[in-house]
């Protein structure tokens, strides 16, 4: 029989070794990851980025939402960046003919393979991008850990799936951002929707909203000049900003915004209409050092989802395409 001594030691391990298994691969990234073996990996990126942002305001939210659609499918993998050839994310029902900014992360991956060849991974990049496409809109930053692989496929099964679209009520929301291992609180997920603070979005995703009772009149009546009931091709794509407050600025707005009932989309909406989360939207709406507080730390638990490690996936020579 073991000694009262012994039983602590088998209990001490056993702690030690869940907390180990509870951390996962995202224990394994490190904000110093490139400081050796590519020391000019970080500023080569935000270059690219300020200059991308700068030249296009727009551009600082897609490079944002490239991140987010990379990580609910599948993990942080840039996976979403692989050209389609059978069934990838890039024509996913969420996907097609709506992401942007591939040409950036394109020139940024082609600077560092001139810097560090085959070093510095697409997953990497489009974690840091999206950070810095934020500092440069005015918004908050934090630290990224780094040392993601990229994946050698593509899920479009799971861009269908896990990517929450514009029509979801509050509880399918929730659902979305708390499945499939994401663990993201509601908390999380309210201030990852106030990355819709900056961007635009097309008539499609919101033409159905504008009828709805919970949207101010006004607004909804402003929007229907550029977007009417009937579904055109002439009018479908027309953009709208998901923010009109301050739409190239990243702020809190988005939220005294659905204070206003002028949430562009059905799904903003839902996060100030009687529900649970109406006290998340106004304490965000009236402290906005709470909101990117707590935007910077749903990132960091958003960029850890499932990352690639190790020996795992590759690191891609070309970000839109497995290596040969």
């Amino acid at each position: 029989m073991a000694s009262a001594s012994n039983n602590f030691l088998i209990s001490l391990v056993v702690v030690v070794a869940a907390a180990a298994l509870a951390s996962g691969a995202s224990a394994q990234l490190s904000s110093t990851f490139y400081d050796t073996s590519c020391p000019n990996a970080l500023s080569t990126i935000r270059t690219a980025v300020n200059a991308a942002v700068a030249q296009e305001a727009r551009m600082g939210a897609s490079l944002l939402r490239l991140h987010f659609h990379d990580c609910f499918v599948q993990g942080c993998d840039a996976s979403v960046l692989l050209n389609d050839t059978n069934g990838g994310e890039q024509n996913a029902i969420p996907n097609a003919g709506s992401l942007r900014g591939f040409g950036v992360i394109d020139n940024i991956k082609a600077q560092l393979e001139a810097l560090c060849p085959q070093t510095v991974s697409c997953a990497d990049i489009l974690t840091v991008a999206a950070r810095d496409s934020v500092v440069a809109l005015g918004g908050p930053s934090w630290t990224v850990p780094l040392g993601r692989r990229d994946s050698t496929n593509s899920n479009a099964t799971g861009a269908n799936s896990d990517l929450p679209p514009p029509s979801f009520n509050l509880d399918q929301l929730i659902n979305s951002f708390g499945n499939n291992n994401k663990n993201l609180t509601v908390t999380d997920m309210v201030a990852l929707s106030g990355a819709h603070t900056i961007g635009q979005a097309r008539c499609t995703t919101f033409r159905d909203h504008l009828g709805e009772a919970n949207i101010n009149s006004t607004f909804a009546a402003s929007l229907r000049t550029s977007c009417p009931a009937a579904q055109s091709t002439s009018t479908d794509n027309n953009l709208a900003p998901l923010d009109v407050t301050t739409p190239n600025t990243f702020d809190n707005a988005y939220y005294s915004n659905l204070l206003s009932q002028r949430g562009l989309l059905h799904s903003d909406q839902e996060l100030f209409n009687n529900g649970s989360t109406d006290s998340i939207v106004r304490n965000f709406a009236s402290n906005a050092a709470a909101f990117t507080s707590a935007f910077a730390t749903a990132m960091v638990k958003m960029g850890n989802l499932q990352p690639l490690t190790g020996t795992q996936g590759q690191i891609r020579r070309n970000c839109w395409r497995v290596n040969s």
